[in-house]
């Protein structure tokens, strides 16, 4: 059973940072291309940024360029998220999600919450 458990949200002044870990298992995590989305309320489900399965390239949302980056850790199943910059605007259910050959599973969602 594959399972995506997200980490490390929380509450934060603008200004702030934050770093979100996505736990992967039940699944060839090397394979997988790994994505963090989030959704704000009222809003639609968006891209943040996306890391390919070989190579390590990267892609952001135009609106997180310069402030995010995203890593993963093949060894130990990890995708992660550090967010410096933190404005209002970020605040969201940030989501996990594993994409490979058509094999799509995401995690449970771990809200982020920027405010002074």
């Amino acid at each position: 059973q594959v399972q995506l458990v997200e980490s490390g949200g929380g509450s934060m002044q603008p200004g702030g940072s934050l770093r979100l870990s996505c736990a992967a298992s039940g699944l060839t995590f090397s394979y997988y291309t790994m994505s963090w989305y989030r959704q704000a309320p009222g809003k639609e489900r968006e891209l943040v940024a996306r890391i390919i399965s070989t190579g390590g390239s990267t892609n952001y949302a135009d609106s997180v360029k310069g402030r995010f980056t995203i890593s993963r850790d093949d060894a130990k199943n990890t995708v992660y998220l550090q967010m410096n910059s933190l404005k209002p605007e970020d605040t969201a259910v940030y989501y996990c999600n594993a994409n490979w050959r058509g094999f799509v599973y995401w995690g449970q969602g771990t809200q982020v919450t920027v405010s002074s």
